[in-house]
């Protein structure tokens, strides 16, 4: 007999309304952990069940790997003999576009059996066609032009639009570059991923039998993550409801955090404008994180203005209280994490159950080391180890070169990084003139020349890049020098200067551009650590350069994680989206870093970052903790840190402050705690452990659990839980 709706057993009231609703539109908010993706596979379901056809339903969705679990748990729901699934379509965005212009692509753009250029190719495609417009790739970098124009697809604005609004020489310029890239995709039968969707809205708003096919086929359409949408998607998806207007768009304002690279957090806020008659359910339940944590997540969150409120709620335990602390340093603040992640590892919880997230990727190097210190695995998700990011690399060439003129391979990597114009052959002519006078490129650069077969620019190139190596040596070598390096940071920051990577990269400055700067001034700053450990108060900016690189070698080549214990994940807080752990970390809750130093002063920008943050809270289950620093050193420039707003916004009853005591004398809250013997410790007291012997106080950390010390002992430096450490304090003997 056949069933007149899915299975609701288990479902809350709220979501019981989402799964069986069926005709007109439908906005379900979906908070963080509600279990918006049981709701679309049971509605899915339901909607068979009530009769309706399986090839007349559309669900899209943003990945590969949501549309595979949505397909998989609808099929799990749908029995085959009894209601049948053939027809069902459930896909991302991208591959529902590029299979309709396989069926009608030749009505707008002149054929069916198109390529999809990939980012390899599509930078291949826009260097060919910054050439052709006389342009140097130098100047317009790439990447950097892609950005823009994929920027502009996503708005629904062509190359002919994007020519009409340019006003100005820089956009301008793009607009010849954008019509060049059309024509050579064109003429290669190709279209870029940002192509499928652009001319999918163009085709269906232009191809009246197109649009009709369209509507006739898919009468249900539900869309997931709809607060991800951009303007291209979002026309796609009203050409297609407009007939039937049976649309369920599944999302929640309130993690809306890629604005960056085109989602317009207006469809979902104005959806109700577009649609009058819509039935509105929100899900406010979290069935993910514990009460505390949710708590924490809705205070901060309703601070925004630009959102559809909803109650957020658990009927889960209140669990443990998130922690927000304030560190000294950056060094302190890996340090602590790390102790929380032994702590919990050592009470059962596995390492692969714990992530640390941070706003921006320059961060995870001093995590990284930390972990790496202790032996504690971990991976970086979605992103690389800071010393293998191409920029660093090319960064630590330059300085490996600087040592040793001789390293031909890290003289091929950075001779045109930045680009200075000499190409293949030129390079190729080099090799030959270094083998026929037995010296290395860098030397042979030296003696490039036009009666050589090297162009005038190539030799004037090569002959400015062996002067800025030179001049570097001795700078680093000499005191006698002028211009001499102070130190080993001031070498690196020179290098980074001088060398043009860093005026590359500020050049246009999207925001692969400006995150690519901030680690090659986390460089700086590594140096700069670097130098402070250093027992050879002596050495030479170029002595320390030598150990340090040997260092960075080392880094690199660490061990590999053992997949039976696990890791710790790294990752930045827009990678975390859709995860959840146990244990999170959030590091850095400071103004300029989480909020970004570019929502500060606009309102816009901070909702967005207020976002990221909520998303970064409700990505833990059990566990949360939260930390920022009083000062943390940049481009090796140790500076006073602002405690983010986000940290007030957020804190409450519900919340656990701990107070800590700056190692250089800025009292941050009480640092009065006991000793054995009743006497006070404080920062400085020199205290004896049974085991560890006589040592110095360095820190004092209260805590609402147990206060914790920070002690240096002749064995080395120990964090002790003061409860349980039987300090004793010695006087000294005058």
């Amino acid at each position: 007999m056949r069933s007149t709706e899915a299975n609701v057993d288990g479902l809350t009231e709220a979501q019981v309304k989402s799964v069986t609703h069926v005709n007109g539109p439908l906005l379900v908010l979906a908070g963080p952990g509600s279990g918006k993706t049981t709701v679309v596979t049971k509605r899915i379901a339901n909607l068979v069940a009530q009769g309706v056809p399986p090839w007349n339903i559309l669900a899209l969705t943003f990945t590969n790997k949501a549309a595979s679990e949505m397909r998989e748990r609808v099929f799990a729901q749908i029995d085959p003999k009894t209601h049948g699934i053939r027809g069902l379509t459930v896909s991302t965005f991208h591959s529902f576009c590029a299979r309709t212009l396989r069926t009608w692509g030749e009505r707008i753009i002149g054929t069916r059996s198109f390529t999809i250029y990939g980012t390899s190719d599509q930078k291949s495609a826009v260097k060919t066609a910054i050439r052709a417009c006389d342009l140097n790739d130098s100047n317009w970098k790439p990447a950097s032009v892609l950005s823009i124009i994929s920027g502009a697809k996503n708005q629904l604005i062509d190359a002919e639009a994007f020519a009409a609004e340019a006003n100005d020489f820089h956009s301008k310029t793009i607009a010849k570059i954008y019509r060049s890239y059309e024509l050579i995709l064109r003429s290669n039968d190709a279209v870029d991923f940002d192509d499928l969707l652009l001319c999918t809205a163009q085709l269906l708003g232009r191809d009246e039998e197109v649009r009709n096919e369209l509507q006739q086929r898919y009468q249900y359409l539900l869309i997931d993550e709809y607060q991800d949408t951009n303007r291209t998607q979002f026309v796609i998806a009203n050409y297609i409801a407009s007939k039937h207007r049976n649309i369920c768009v599944v999302g929640d304002p309130d993690q809306s955090i890629y604005a960056w690279r085109g989602a317009d957090i207006s469809n979902i806020l104005d959806f109700e404008k577009q649609y009058e008659d819509a039935v509105i359910v929100p899900l406010g339940r979290n069935f993910r994180s514990t009460g505390y944590i949710v708590e924490t997540a809705a205070k901060l969150i309703a601070h925004n203005k630009f959102r559809k409120d909803k109650r957020l709620y658990t009927d889960l335990e209140k669990g443990n209280k998130p922690v927000i602390v304030t560190l000294p340093n950056e060094h302190e603040e890996a340090d602590t994490i790390l102790r929380e992640v032994k702590r919990l590892h050592n009470e059962g919880t596995p390492y692969k159950e714990m992530a640390v997230l941070y706003r921006v990727n320059a961060l995870s190097r001093v995590l990284e080391d930390a972990f790496r210190n202790e032996g504690v695995p971990y991976l970086v998700a979605r992103g690389t180890a800071f010393y293998d990011r191409r920029e660093v690399k090319d960064a630590v060439s330059y300085l490996r070169l600087l040592v040793n003129p001789k390293d031909d391979v890290a003289f091929r990597r950075i001779i045109n990084a930045p680009a200075r114009g000499i190409g293949k052959t030129s390079l190729l002519r080099l090799e030959q003139l270094a083998s026929s006078r037995g010296l290395n490129m860098l030397g042979a650069a030296a003696f490039a020349t036009k009666d050589l077969g090297f162009t005038a620019r190539a030799a004037k190139a090569l002959h400015t890049f062996h002067q800025m190596m030179a001049r570097w040596r001795i700078d680093a070598d000499s005191t006698q020098s002028l211009t001499a390096a102070a130190s080993l940071a001031d070498l690196v920051e020179r290098m980074v200067r001088e060398s043009g990577l860093e005026h590359s990269l500020n050049r246009i400055g999207t925001e692969e551009d400006l995150e690519r700067l901030q680690n090659l001034e986390e460089l700086i700053s590594a140096a700069s650590d670097f130098e402070e450990k250093s027992e050879d108060e002596s050495a030479s900016p170029l002595q320390l350069l030598f150990e340090f690189l040997e260092h960075v070698a080392l880094v690199s080549d660490s061990d590999a994680i053992d997949p039976r214990i696990g890791a710790v994940t790294l990752m930045t807080l827009h990678a975390a989206k859709g995860l959840e752990y146990d244990f999170v970390a959030i590091a850095g809750l400071e103004d300029g870093l989480l909020p970004h130093i570019r929502a500060l002063f606009d309102d816009t920008q901070m909702e967005e970052e207020r976002r990221l943050c909520f998303v970064g809270i409700t990505r833990a289950r059990k566990h949360l903790h939260i930390s920022s620093t009083l000062r943390r050193t940049q481009r090796g420039m140790t500076e006073r840190a602002m405690p983010s707003r986000f940290l007030c916004e957020m804190s409450g009853p519900h919340t656990i402050q701990e107070s800590v005591v700056d190692t250089w004398n800025t009292q941050v809250a009480p640092e009065l705690t006991l000793s054995k013997n009743g006497s006070e410790i404080t920062l400085g007291t020199v205290v004896r452990h049974k085991r560890f012997g006589v040592g110095k106080v360095q820190r004092v950390l209260r805590r609402e659990r147990g206060s914790t010390v920070t002690v240096d002992f002749p064995s080395g430096t120990k964090h002790l839980v003061l409860e349980y450490a039987n300090l004793e304090i010695v006087t000294p003997d005058f």
